[in-house]
């Protein structure tokens, strides 16, 4: 019998009150909360101890791709399990993990040839930052040692490692470690609802990316890379950049001779409706992190791809000590990899992103009502990825005060109504699970716009 089912869910919830520490969580506040625990999943369903079913509008913190206890997924890692669970990659090899790469190889886009593997979204980017820092000082002999700064997008979230703590932008995350951090150099973020630049987006000719010029102008000779998260600024509110920005982005860091690095570890594997977002622009980075949706949602994953150009600043002989001298306990785990080439051949099989466009347009005009609702200030949605922006004002677009929780509020709503979802502040986020059925997503909608308007009076 299941662990969790041995228990009173009574008795469950004051340990979890006595004992955990949940992550981006105000404790103080959660404990006088009735906590949900989660027992089990059925596709597009989280079912709690006591029985209850909710949709899963968030994927579970944007992981989920293909549904919850999917059997091809669960037989591919019992399988794997049968054979080995786990052995190092320091120096040894295992055969899911080079199947995986020969795969991530193929579906990425062209010109990024090798895989380094990790463990969470933020070590990925860790990764790509020390490999492109290390590749301009090993590249042609030294003469780029100048090159060790890095340029991100104000509002950026990458991970909370320290690495990619420094190159984030949120200073309600990130501003108390401050001095711990390096030195990053940020660009405006293409926020057009509130634009730093205190510009209209209809007439503003993408005004973020001169200024991003500006800076690479001034700075190119001690930049190594430039990071974004194509398309959406996932943390940030579901920030959406305009269409084009990706692509002058990319011929910008060309033209300077900056590294361009792709973190599409939130927008990766069909989120954006096609299976990375730098698809959409034609683009392809000097890395790419990959991350949340690589096992499809069933275990922890990630990998950093680059190119052979990159790679190749690493060889040399061992007194060169050139190595790039970086590792995890868990890299490249066998059964990990194994989730993550059932979930690729999931993809081709059901021909997944090519389902998604019904999809996206069910929300686009869903979401559409949403406009009657006075204290909804913005709506943003790239492919299966929603924010919704609640403001006290919509005319001056003033935020809530921020003891009043409204976001939370809503998210609290929404669960008693049967839905999970999490919000960014007082930013809805849907990020529903891509399998979900046109009648699920109605439902996600519906709850939704109920629980705004409940919270917010009307």
């Amino acid at each position: 019998m299941p662990v969790l089912q041995t228990f009173d869910p009574v008795l469950l919830e004051q340990w979890d009150r006595q004992y955990v520490w949940h992550p981006f969580t105000q404790m103080q506040q959660y404990v006088q909360e009735k906590p949900l625990i989660i027992a089990r999943g059925e596709g597009s369903y989280l079912i709690d101890v006591e029985g209850n079913r909710y949709l899963d509008g968030v994927s579970s913190l944007w992981v989920t791709v293909h549904g919850h206890c999917h059997p091809a997924l669960n037989r591919a890692i019992k399988e794997q399990l049968d054979l080995i669970a786990h052995s190092t990659l320091l120096g040894l090899a295992n055969v899911p993990s080079i199947l995986l790469a020969k795969k991530l190889v193929e579906i990425t886009p062209s010109g990024l040839n090798k895989v380094f593997y990790s463990d969470a979204g933020a070590t990925a980017v860790e990764i790509a930052l020390k490999m492109a820092f290390q590749y301009w000082q090993q590249k042609e002999g030294g003469r780029h040692h100048s090159k060790t700064k890095f340029i991100s997008l104000a509002e950026a979230y990458h991970g909370d490692t320290i690495g990619s703590v420094s190159v984030g932008g949120m200073s309600l995350f990130h501003g108390i470690f401050r001095p711990l951090l390096f030195q990053c150099l940020h660009a405006p973020a293409p926020y057009c609802y509130r634009c730093p630049l205190e510009l209209e987006k209809d007439g503003c000719g993408m005004a973020c990316v001169d200024r991003l010029e500006e800076l690479m102008g001034k700075h190119h000779g001690e930049v190594a890379a430039l990071i974004i998260e194509p398309l959406v600024q996932g943390a940030a509110g579901m920030i959406t950049a305009p269409a084009g920005y990706l692509r002058r982005v990319r011929e910008l860091c060309t033209r300077y001779n900056i590294l361009l690095i792709a973190d599409e570890v939130a927008v990766g594997f069909g989120r954006t409706g096609r299976l990375f977002a730098c698809e959409h622009e034609g683009v392809s980075p000097d890395l790419m992190c990959l991350a949340k949706g690589i096992t499809g949602g069933y275990l922890p994953l990630a990998a950093t791809l680059t190119t052979d150009e990159i790679y190749s600043a690493f060889l040399g002989k061992p007194e060169e000590c050139r190595t790039f001298y970086h590792g995890h306990t868990y890299t490249g785990n066998p059964v990990a990899c194994a989730a993550a080439l059932a979930s690729m051949e999931l993809f081709e099989q059901e021909g997944l992103p090519g389902t998604l466009q019904p999809k996206i347009e069910l929300l686009r005009r869903g979401l559409e009502s949403f406009w009657q609702l006075p204290h909804v200030g913005d709506i943003r949605q790239r492919g299966m990825m929603v924010g919704i922006e609640l403001v006290a004002d919509r005319e001056t677009k003033k935020s809530y005060p921020v003891q009043e929780q409204v976001g939370h509020r809503v998210i609290l709503e929404a669960r008693r109504r049967g839905l999970i979802i999490r919000p960014l502040g007082d930013v809805i986020v849907l990020m529903p699970i891509l399998t979900m059925s046109e009648g699920e997503l109605n439902n996600v909608l519906e709850i939704t716009f109920e629980s705004i308007a409940a919270v917010t009076g009307h």
